[in-house]
């Protein structure tokens, strides 16, 4: 194995790490059925960031990008339509 592979393997290991970070702050916001303290406006830039990545990811032909950012991607904008959904949901029942 190269060091250019070995580097890629490493740096797609750590993009799918990271974006499992969003699927926790997802699993939070549905447990607990709260989102009170989640920024909407912070995860809108993060999806637009992570789709732009992995758009342009798709289009430089990278998987490295790819896989990287695509998880965040969907992570981001999961939690912030659950966080709009129980934001919402909070809202009508009070």
């Amino acid at each position: 194995m190269s060091f250019t592979n070995l580097f890629e393997l490493i740096t797609s290991a750590t993009g799918i790490l990271m974006s499992l970070g969003y699927f926790l702050q997802a699993k939070k916001i549905f447990k607990n059925k709260s989102a009170d303290d989640i920024s909407l406006a912070q995860y809108v830039i993060l999806g637009i960031g992570t789709v732009t990545w992995t758009a342009y990811g798709i289009y430089t032909r990278d998987t490295v990008i790819v896989i990287g950012f695509l998880l965040g991607a969907v992570g981001s904008w999961l939690v912030f339509f659950l966080a709009l959904t129980y934001r919402t949901k909070r809202s009508q029942n009070e």
